[in-house]
């Protein structure tokens, strides 16, 4: 087939609306920090769509296209993918483009199958609304019949976010023995408790679970509402994430909110213990703000606001690639956050044992010094890089 052949029939497909999933993958070039690009139909404001996800080495990001413009990515990116895999509504296609883009096609009909145009259905939550959890009510999201209150229903979303990541998670814990999760800066521990309700609950973990926080009164409600509700293997302390030297190895570490450098501190912790998971929701990034000394920047930089954000988004991205740098797959994910934005930026990391890719550590160096950057969590990782 002739490549210009695959991108007409390709095309008629997604026109004709018949698109169900599909893949785009294995990169022509190394260097592609493109990994994949999932394809999904969406329904927005009653407008049909085609979303793009693409996969980096640490971040996903989406762009939802019209059909046209769909078609014309398509092109593109087959000039720098060699495999595509195609769900429609009632065939399977697999093309594979050789060096030379000579196109293998391959065709299977399968069992109709119907778009789910996710956008124009109600979101499907792993808490759902209508069913009363003991600790939604308790925490004042739920009435008793499991209706979610108006004024709560951010809330509602963020924490059925959270568990999402909670459920990736999974396959990275323990199966064998008692699953160890600190949980620093708790709060008011909407959080904490649905993590203890989702994995405990819902999925049967032999666990057990602290929520750490520095305000007394908030930590003696927690302990209140966990003892009412006879979450025995829950536990709220007082207490600082630098004084806190109870643990020689934890599976997973949660920071939510822990201001500056007091993310750092839970990260550099977590690390120590080899945690096989961590989940971070940094806030109030000052530390780069202070340092930052970049002249090839003060176009942006000389403007409060602009470099306020740029520093959080850098101080961020310094983060993940320490994380990446001492062994960890590291993802910026977007996480609904009430407190702050209506989009926040969650810190993901598994602990894989990967070393470093050649140079990576000298590109690191050379961003932190175009900054002028001292990064505290360098410091404490100093003995793992």
């Amino acid at each position: 087939m002739e490549l210009h052949t695959m991108h007409e029939q390709l095309t008629g497909r997604l026109e004709r609306q018949e698109l169900v999933s599909a893949t785009i993958s294995q990169p022509r070039l190394k260097s592609n920090d493109i990994k994949r690009i999932k394809l999904k139909p969406v329904e927005i404001k009653n407008s049909y769509y085609i979303q793009f996800e693409y996969q980096h080495e640490h971040v996903l990001k989406h762009k939802n296209l019209t059909v046209v413009e769909a078609a014309a990515e398509l092109e593109k990116l087959f000039g720098e993918f060699r495999q595509g895999l195609f769900q429609f509504t009632d065939e399977k296609i697999q093309v594979q483009l050789s060096k030379k883009f000579k196109v293998s096609w391959k065709s299977e009909q399968t069992e109709t199958k119907a778009a789910e145009l996710s956008h124009n259905r109600k979101k499907q939550y792993l808490l759902e609304d209508g069913i009363p959890y003991p600790f939604l009510v308790r925490l004042g999201v739920q009435n008793a019949d499991g209706k979610v209150k108006k004024q709560k229903y951010d809330k509602f979303r963020q924490i059925n976010r959270f568990i999402e990541f909670i459920d990736d998670s999974l396959v990275h814990l323990p199966k064998d023995r008692t699953v160890r999760i600190l949980d620093f800066g708790s709060g008011k521990s909407y959080l904490t408790f649905a993590l203890y309700h989702y994995l405990r609950i819902e999925k049967g973990l032999d666990l057990r679970v602290t929520g750490l926080d520095l305000k007394k009164e908030v930590i003696e409600e927690c302990r209140r509402i966990a003892e009412d509700l006879q979450y025995e293997q829950l536990e709220f302390l007082v207490g600082d994430i630098n004084d806190y030297n109870e643990e020689s190895a934890v599976d997973m570490v949660v920071t939510l909110h822990a201001c500056d450098v007091a993310t750092d501190m839970a990260l550099s912790r977590a690390v120590k213990w080899n945690a096989s998971v961590i989940l971070s929701v940094p806030c109030c990034q000052h530390e780069l703000n202070s340092q930052l000394a970049a002249p090839e920047l003060d176009i942006m930089l000389q403007h409060g606001l602009i470099k306020e954000r740029f520093s959080a988004l850098a101080t961020d991205s310094i983060r993940a690639e320490l994380l990446s740098l001492v062994g960890y797959e590291t993802q910026l994910m977007e996480f609904i956050d009430m407190e702050h934005t209506p989009k926040n930026i969650l810190i993901r990391a598994y602990q894989t044992g990967k070393k470093p890719a050649p140079g990576q550590f000298e590109r690191y160096q050379e961003f932190t010094k175009l900054l002028s950057a001292q990064p505290f969590l360098e410091n404490e990782l100093r003995e793992f890089l």
